[in-house]
């Protein structure tokens, strides 16, 4: 296929609907931003030559403008020394030189019209890469958020999977297990302040109890004196 009408397809071409329907945007997107860029170095290049061609062709026009004149004058000349004839063949020749400097001129404008169109080709097809890059970055921005999507997706489903919570149940579990056995091998102040308490409680109820044992033994100490001293008399 020619650059100008893989050109044509180019700048016709919807990228938006073309990515829609394509299977892999990523790939596609990458595949048409090489080829505008491959395009657009073709059109460049085609520029190029037709602006040289031009050039050269400018130079030849002098060229022949030139001689034009040099054998108008050479004409004059003749006619100036009465050779008639030979001022003929001098007109002859300007006039050949007259008729190439108008085809010269003629393919010039033409020449002129295909740079004019190549320009306005080439920057259609700058705008069209430029579109065409902002949708490859905007492409690559989605796979790379969906990616992160994905793996945090991942991340919350093995998290969420009753394997890794029995693994954490387990895991919690033997955290508990040697909290406990901690607390048995150095049991804390709490334990000891209990036990302390708990000792001087069981004091005052000894204590208490001794004392009504002793005040009862009191009480009835005059009572067997009594009783004893009705029985000797």
């Amino acid at each position: 296929m020619g650059v100008f009408n893989r050109f044509k397809d180019i700048v016709s071409s919807n990228i938006s609907a073309l990515l829609d329907g394509a299977e892999d945007p990523r790939k596609l997107i990458r595949l048409m931003v090489r080829e505008m860029e491959e395009t657009l170095v073709e059109l460049k290049a085609g520029c190029a030559g037709i602006m040289a061609e031009r050039k050269a062709l400018e130079r030849e026009r002098e060229a022949v403008a030139e001689a034009a004149a040099k054998w108008h004058a050479r004409a004059e000349l003749a006619v100036d020394k009465g050779r008639e004839e030979l001022a003929r063949e001098a007109l002859l020749e300007k006039n050949a030189h007259l008729r190439r400097q108008d085809a010269l001129d003629a393919q010039a404008a033409h020449l002129e019209a295909l740079v004019g169109q190549a320009r306005e080709d080439i920057a259609r097809l700058e705008d069209k890469l430029a579109s065409a890059r902002e949708k490859q970055r905007l492409l690559e921005q989605r796979h790379a958020r969906a990616r992160s999507r994905t793996r945090a997706g991942q991340t919350l489903t093995r998290a969420d999977s009753s394997d890794a919570m029995r693994r954490f149940d387990d895991f919690e579990s033997r955290i508990e297990r040697l909290e406990s056995e901690a607390e048995l091998a150095a049991p804390g102040r709490g334990g000891q302040l209990e036990q302390e308490f708990a000792l001087l409680e069981k004091d005052d109820i000894i204590a208490a109890e001794l004392a009504e044992m002793k005040s009862r033994s009191r009480a009835g100490a005059p009572k067997a004196r009594a009783a004893k001293a009705d029985v000797n008399d």
